[in-house]
């Protein structure tokens, strides 16, 4: 179990990123090559058996010519020396025609009684060999006239064109078709090997002369035969495709089934509760391993949303409680004493009651501004001159008590509309003068983007309060009338052109930093 463990982890750390299109491709296109593959091994191995016939034929009959001139030297060797010169198989059942099984006439001839004394000396020799290897053999003298055979002594096979070409000092092999009651057979329809037979001619020389032929003949191994002399190897190979495909099928599974499962599974959980989203698998496809990346994504913007809609509805029953709590206290006072009340106390509960209206319709117009600015989304193609922007927003609160400045040179457009950079821009500003500060500046510049910092001499940020004021309903003017949603509806107008707001601490005053994307 270690040692599995073990490999798994080296596998995960070195498998490759692969893309769902690689891994089917792969798969069908071995699944599509296999039939073909089977095929082409048929046949190499079919042709492999008869070239193995040849070869053995070359051989016997290498060893019966030796004896042939040995026998016809008189029991002398030849003493010239020979040299090295192998002779490998040249059949190719792909090309090499198929010649009639017809040998020779019925003719009889005359053979040379010197080539026929050599025969019979080697007919012992010839004999053993065809008891081990049953092949057929003929010995022929120098004019193709059989000497040693079954029953055609006599016969001439000079006509043939394997003789011609070993009575010209040149071994020959040809294939030749067996008899019409052996191509009867269903194997012959199968295995084009079992239909021939290979002839096999070989010259006996013996100084520069040819004084006979040897020729053999014999059916090459059947193909079922090879296959299951075979079977041990061809198992073997059979069970290597299985186990490829084995793994092929891991592949698929661990790439792109299982993957989507246990995501599938998570997408289940999302409407139950708290989200779980399963590692990325190593073994996932690139794009499987994106769609988890995107649906982790999502599911921390579900549970961040979630988290929100929770404290945004406790905050709202929060601020909407007191306002509410004094109109109804109002009512109820000017309802069970209104008539003992005088002219001025009725005045001063129904201005308090009037003041919490106020209140609400700001709350409640506010709550609409941070709802539209939360579903707000920015054109790709959205630009917007933040120096004009700026200036526009400088030019509305510029007064004699309080002075606002824009500072820098001309910067690329942002991307993000006018009335949103101006609705942010106005609201940093404001929040400025009520929090009593008498200037306000407005930096612009290009880095990484368009930059605006905006600071104030004004009495300027606790440090508590930095990580909230960007927080819904958060203020420090709740006295004056304050909902403590300007900013939160600023950042949230930010967050759809991909822009980002942020308080900056500095020696005086309030600053605050403002980054959009460049157009």
């Amino acid at each position: 179990m270690r040692l599995i463990a073990a490999l798994k982890a080296v596998a995960k750390r070195h498998w490759p990123q692969l893309r769902i299109r690689t891994i089917l491709f792969g798969t069908l296109l071995f699944v599509a090559a296999l039939p073909g593959v089977a095929a082409l091994f048929l046949r190499v191995y079919e042709n492999t058996i008869v070239q193995q016939t040849e070869a053995e034929l070359i051989a016997q009959g290498a060893v019966i010519a030796s004896a042939y001139k040995v026998a016809w030297r008189g029991g002398v060797p030849d003493p010239t020396p020979r040299r090295l010169a192998p002779e490998y198989p040249s059949i190719d059942l792909r090309g090499m025609p198929i010649l009639p099984s017809n040998l020779a006439t019925s003719a009889r001839f005359r053979p040379d009684p010197r080539a026929a004394r050599a025969a019979r000396a080697t007919l012992p020799i010839a004999s053993d060999a065809v008891a081990v290897t049953l092949t057929a053999t003929r010995l022929l003298d120098a004019h193709g006239i059989t000497l040693i055979g079954r029953d055609d002594v006599g016969v001439s096979y000079a006509g043939l064109p394997e003789v011609r070409a070993a009575l010209a000092g040149r071994p020959m092999t040809v294939l030749r078709a067996r008899s019409h009651a052996e191509l009867q057979s269903w194997q012959a329809v199968l295995s084009r090997a079992y239909a021939i037979r290979v002839h096999h001619a070989r010259p006996v020389i013996d100084g520069g002369k040819v004084i006979g032929v040897v020729m053999l003949s014999r059916s090459p191994r059947g193909l079922f035969v090879g296959l299951y002399q075979d079977r041990g190897s061809i198992i073997l190979g059979i069970g290597l495709i299985f186990a490829t495909l084995l793994v092929l099928v891991a592949l698929l599974s661990r790439g792109i089934a299982r993957p989507i499962r246990a995501l599938a599974r998570a997408s289940e959980d999302v409407a139950r509760g708290p989200v779980q989203v399963p590692e990325t698998p190593v073994t996932a496809a690139i794009e499987i391993a994106q769609l988890y990346d995107n649906f982790r994504s999502m599911a921390e913007r579900i549970e961040r949303r979630s988290r929100y809609l929770k404290d945004f509805a406790a905050a709202v029953s929060h601020e909407f409680k007191t306002p509410i709590a004094g109109i109804r206290g109002a009512i109820e006072l000017l309802d069970d004493h209104g008539e003992s009340m005088s002219a001025e106390e009725r005045r001063r509960f129904l201005g308090n009651a009037s003041a919490d209206a106020d209140r609400l319709a700001r709350l409640v117009q506010r709550l609409l501004d941070l709802a539209r600015a939360d579903m707000t989304t920015i054109d790709a193609d959205a630009r917007a001159d933040v120096t004009d922007a700026a200036r526009r927003v400088a030019d509305s609160f510029r007064s004699d008590a309080f002075a606002v400045l824009v500072e820098g040179a001309q910067v690329p457009p942002a991307r993000v509309t006018a009335a949103a950079i101006e609705t942010i821009l106005e609201t940093v500003v404001e929040n400025a003068r009520q929090a009593g500060a008498t200037r306000v500046t407005i930096r612009i510049a290009h880095a990484d983007g368009v930059r605006i910092a905006v600071g104030d001499d004004g009495p300027g940020i606790a440090p508590a309060d930095m990580e909230r004021i960007f927080e819904p309903f958060f203020t420090g003017r709740r006295e004056e009338g304050g909902a403590g949603l300007g900013l939160a509806i600023a950042r949230s107008l930010l967050a759809a052109s991909g822009g980002t707001i942020r308080a900056v601490t500095v020696e005086r005053g309030a600053c605050f930093e403002i980054c959009l994307v460049a157009a």
